[in-house]
């Protein structure tokens, strides 16, 4: 009689410097073509979270932006519009080790272009403001910019509702006030609480891709995430799947994929840690069904038996949530001493 054992061998993981090298091969040359606006998209978020968390990429890496780089200047003269994109490609490059002072000459053409001028939104001005100033370049006189966005952050009811645009834009402010985490963003407590409760609600949302950037921008404000949050966060980015294939859908979660190692990183954890392939991939976060939609569906029934007190309107709204909302509720309200706060707004039980 034979004994057949089988063995499950685990999928060879590269070095970082490996692993890093076929992420920027992938997103250079296999998914999209470089003139696609979303190729400009994807490899200056890649290259942003390389950059910013000063990992190490090989600089035969970096050969695969040759022509993107030797085009990039002449790019930007006939494609202002795409100037933050361009200059946010063209500096991370240079900064991660590409030769040549070519962002110099486009931070400058923007500047004499008045580019930045262009922006309607405070926001994008503080993105404009914060890439060009890394050649020395002040593209607007502003002195009440900075004010205006910690003023925006400090409005912490704005953030106790599901409200995605307005948390990206929350999240944005620490990125770019902090420098990406150089220097301290002087958010106001308010600022730091508005982040908490935006918080909340991604994890509620199950948003893995929104609670990893809140978690960064509030790390980068001086302020430990909840131990729930990063854990949950941790256990997402080891469970997103790779599949490889020349043909392989787009439309993925690749940018969840991104923030999810950014915040790995942010912590101190390993990054990018996944077999890669050599080719054309696309990334995949399994879905786990949202509570958020179901508990706010319940507290609209509720109707004039809502109310602001957390622990009344937990035994109101129990009875009448799935065993899965029920729970991510509970833990979401364990993991945070500010819940009761938070609630107070995400009950919309009437003015204060």
């Amino acid at each position: 009689m034979t004994n057949v054992v089988a063995l499950n061998v685990p999928t060879r993981i590269l070095p970082l410097e490996a692993r890093i090298a076929a992420l920027l091969g992938c997103f250079s040359q296999s998914r999209r073509i470089g003139d696609d606006v979303f190729w400009l998209k994807e490899n200056a978020e890649l290259l942003n979270i390389l950059e910013c968390t000063g990992q190490p990429v090989p600089a035969e890496a970096l050969q695969v932006y040759e022509g993107f780089y030797e085009q990039a200047e002449k790019r930007l003269q006939f494609f202002p519009q795409y100037y933050r994109f361009l200059l946010s490609l063209a500096l991370d490059l240079e900064d991660l080790g590409m030769p040549g002072d070519t962002a110099q000459r486009m931070v400058d053409f923007a500047k004499s272009e008045g580019l930045a001028q262009a922006e309607l939104s405070d926001l994008q001005r503080a993105e404009a403001r914060r890439l060009m100033i890394r050649r020395g370049v002040e593209p607007i006189k502003d002195d009440g910019l900075d004010d205006r966005l910690r003023n925006f952050s400090a409005r912490t009811r704005t953030f106790t509702l599901p409200n995605k645009k307005a948390a990206y834009e929350l999240t944005h402010i620490s990125f770019y006030l902090s420098e990406y985490g150089r220097r301290d963003p002087n958010l106001s407590v308010e600022g730091k609480l508005s982040l908490h409760f935006a918080g909340l609600t991604a994890f509620l949302d199950q948003n893995a891709d929104l609670l990893a950037e809140i978690c960064i921008a509030l790390r980068f404000s001086g302020v430990i995430p909840p131990a729930i949050w990063t854990d949950w966060l941790e256990g997402e980015t080891l469970g997103f799947a790779i599949e490889e294939g020349d043909t392989v859908p787009l439309n993925d979660d690749y940018h969840e994929f991104f923030v999810c190692n950014w915040h790995q990183a942010v912590a101190g954890g390993p990054v990018f840690r996944k077999a890669f392939g050599a080719g054309r991939m696309r990334f995949e976060r399994h879905q786990r069904p949202t509570a958020l939609r179901e508990i706010s569906q319940v507290m609209l029934s509720l109707d004039d038996a809502r109310c602001t007190d957390w622990e009344v309107m937990r035994n109101r709204m129990t009875p009448q949530l799935s065993p899965e909302a029920r729970d991510v509720l509970n833990i979401a309200a364990e993991s945070s001493t500010e819940f009761d706060a938070f609630f107070e707004g995400f009950a919309r039980a009437g003015s204060a």
